[in-house]
C-alpha cells in the first residue's frame, strides 16, 4: 500500500512540473508571436547597461509633450486617444517604463528616482531636448513631481489626469472608515504565474480599460503577463512613490492644468471595497479635495473637473486632456502663466 502511495504521489508530482514546463513553453511562444504581431511603436532606446526603454516620439515643435501612464501594464499606449492629436501641435512623447510592454526590466530595487533616471536617460539618448510639457495620469502624476524635483530645468509646464495625491493612502482610509486594500497580494500572485500561461487563459484581453482604441488593446493583451512583474513591483513600491511626490509639491509658477473625473464611483466599486454608498460618496468627496489641493502647488494652475470622465479621462474625454495639453504648451510658448 505504502509503495502504491508513493508511487501515486510521484505521479502528481510528475504531473504538476509536466504542466508548469507546459505553461512555461506556451508563454514562451505567445510572446515571441507578440513580439512579432504587435513590435514596439517608436524605437527601443539604449540607456546603458544592456537595457532598452521604449518611447515613441511624435510630430515636431517645442516644448516637447513627455506623457507618464499611471499604474497599469500599458505603457505608451494608455495614450493612444490623445497622443497623435497632441502631436499635431507640437512634439509629442510617450514611453513604457522599464518591465513594461516593450521595455527591459530595471535590474535595480525600485524606487521612484529610478523611473526619474529612466526617463531622463531614454529622452536625452534618443536625443529629445527641453523643457517639457509633463502630463501625468494617476500615480504618473507622483512620479512627475518626482522627476521635477530632480531635473527642473527640464519641466516647463505640467498637466495632471486624475493625478493621485501623496496622501491619498491615508486621507482615503481616513473617508471610508478603514483601510482599503491597494490590491499588493493580487499583484504578488500574478507576477508569480506571469511566466506559466496562466494570465493568457484567466485573462485573455488582459485589463484593459472601457474605450482603449482596438488596436492598443490587443498589443497591450499581446504582452500583459509580460508586464505584470513590472506592475506589481511598482503597487509594492506605491508608498515610497507617494512619499517622493509628498516632498516636492512645490511646483513654482509653471503653467498647470488639474483635470479631474466628473464621474461618481460606481456601486460595484463599493461592492469590492466591502464598504456602503454613504462611504463611497466620501471617497468621491476626499478625491476632490485632493484634486483641488494638487492645483494649489503652481501659482499658475487651474482645476478642471470633466463631467462624463472615470478615472481615463483620456479615454472618456481624449478631447478635454488634448485641449489642456495644447494649452499648456501654448503658455510655455509664450512665456507666461494661464
Amino acid at each position: 500500500m505504502k509503495v502504491w502511495l508513493k508511487r501515486i504521489g510521484l505521479g502528481l508530482v510528475a504531473l504538476i512540473i509536466l504542466c508548469l514546463a507546459g505553461g512555461a513553453a506556451y508563454e514562451q511562444v505567445a510572446r515571441a508571436r507578440a513580439a512579432k504581431a504587435y513590435p514596439a511603436p517608436g524605437k527601443l532606446v539604449d540607456i546603458g547597461a544592456g537595457r532598452h526603454i521604449q518611447l515613441d516620439c511624435r510630430g515636431s515643435g517645442a516644448p516637447t509633450v513627455v506623457f507618464e501612464a499611471g499604474l497599469d501594464t500599458l505603457g505608451a499606449l494608455a495614450w493612444s486617444a490623445v497622443h497623435d492629436p497632441a502631436a499635431q501641435t507640437t512634439r509629442a512623447c510617450a514611453y513604457s517604463r522599464a518591465g513594461v510592454m516593450w521595455s527591459d526590466p530595471s535590474g535595480r530595487p525600485f524606487s521612484p528616482e529610478h523611473v526619474a533616471q529612466d526617463l531622463h536617460a531614454a529622452l536625452a539618448a534618443a536625443g529629445e531636448t527641453g523643457p517639457y510639457v509633463m502630463v501625468g495620469h494617476s500615480l504618473g502624476g507622483p512620479y512627475l513631481l518626482t522627476y521635477t524635483a530632480l531635473y527642473p530645468a527640464d519641466v516647463a509646464g505640467l498637466v495632471f489626469v486624475d493625478a493621485s495625491h501623496p496622501d491619498q493612502r491615508a486621507r482615503l482610509a481616513a473617508a471610508a472608515g478603514k483601510p482599503l486594500d491597494a490590491g499588493v497580494g493580487q499583484a504578488r500572485l500574478g507576477k508569480v504565474v506571469s511566466g506559466l500561461g496562466v494570465l493568457r487563459l484567466v485573462l485573455p484581453n488582459g485589463m484593459a480599460p472601457d474605450r482603449l482604441p482596438v488596436p492598443a488593446a490587443k498589443a497591450g493583451a499581446a504582452w500583459f503577463p509580460k508586464s505584470v512583474p513590472a506592475a506589481a513591483v511598482e503597487l509594492d513600491g506605491l508608498d515610497a512613490t507617494l512619499s517622493s511626490g509628498g516632498k516636492h509639491r512645490a511646483l513654482g509658477d509653471r503653467p498647470m492644468v488639474v483635470l479631474t473625473r466628473g464621474e461618481k464611483s460606481p456601486p460595484a466599486a463599493g461592492q469590492q471595497m466591502k464598504i456602503g454608498p454613504t462611504q463611497v460618496a466620501a471617497l468621491d468627496a476626499e478625491w476632490l479635495a485632493m484634486q483641488t489641493e494638487e492645483a494649489t502647488w503652481s501659482t499658475a494652475s487651474r482645476h478642471q473637473v470633466v463631467p462624463g470622465a472615470g478615472h481615463y479621462i483620456q479615454l472618456d474625454q481624449p478631447a478635454v486632456v488634448i485641449a489642456a495639453v495644447r494649452e499648456v504648451v501654448e503658455k510655455v510658448r509664450a512665456g507666461q502663466a494661464p
